[in-house]
């Protein structure tokens, strides 16, 4: 079983100076969970190389026993220091492909055609795409058969209310949750910071950091 998680290479927040990236809980929890299945993870990012952390998500407050591990485990971080460039990467040799999130896909991975074409291969073979929290807002040019991959499809993704939250409204590009429904998407949440994700077909989405691991054991189940 071998699966492709993609992360981020974008590290600048809008135009606040401050820095952004991938959520390290939502790249750290579903490593785990699939590499502890046994499953061989290939990671990659549009520049290859070391993909930018975001700062807040290793804020002491957010620590989780996922990061701890990870900051414990030399492989793991050697892995995440080495991902392949995206382009160099294919459908055709994984057999899922997931996506964390963090406020850095959203200006990146979303608009890359590399990324858009990859998602499609992987949809349009047959095999299960999955993203967490920002993650899909990658699904934003994504089609399938001519319309948008979400159109029709139970799916979630970081809420308005969370974005709020956090004061981030008016800094990223787009919001998520009315991404998904324009897109014709049919958008549920949890309670705001609430692990909840949904499966639809192929398509496998989770809400924000909280659903990392659900998100991800719902792919391995997929693919089982």
């Amino acid at each position: 079983m071998k699966i492709l998680m993609v992360l981020t290479s974008h590290d600048t927040l809008g135009d606040t100076g401050e820095k952004t990236g991938f959520w390290l809980e939502e790249f750290a929890a579903p490593y785990y969970v699939f590499t502890d299945a046994g499953a061989e993870v290939t990671v990659a990012s549009p520049k290859g190389g070391q993909p930018p952390i975001d700062p807040k998500s290793d804020d002491p407050a957010n620590q989780t026993p996922a990061q701890d591990r990870f900051k414990a485990d030399q492989h793991a971080q050697a892995v995440l220091a080495d991902t392949r460039r995206l382009e160099s990467v294919s459908a055709d040799d994984h057999d899922a492909v997931f996506y964390p999130g963090g406020h850095g896909p959203l200006w990146d991975l979303a608009e890359d055609p590399t990324s858009i074409r990859l998602i499609e291969a992987f949809y349009d073979s047959g095999k299960p795409v999955a993203a967490v929290c920002h993650a899909p807002g990658v699904l934003r040019h994504v089609k399938h058969q001519g319309e948008s991959i979400v159109k029709g499809k139970h799916v979630t993704g970081f809420t308005n209310s969370e974005e709020e939250a956090v004061k981030l409204t008016k800094v990223v590009p787009f919001l998520v949750e009315d991404e998904l429904k324009r897109l014709g998407g049919k958008y549920e949440k949890a309670d705001d910071w609430q692990s909840f994700a949904i499966v639809d077909g192929r398509l496998i989405t989770g809400q924000n950091p909280a659903s990392s691991e659900a998100t991800a054991k719902a792919l391995l189940k997929a693919l089982s």
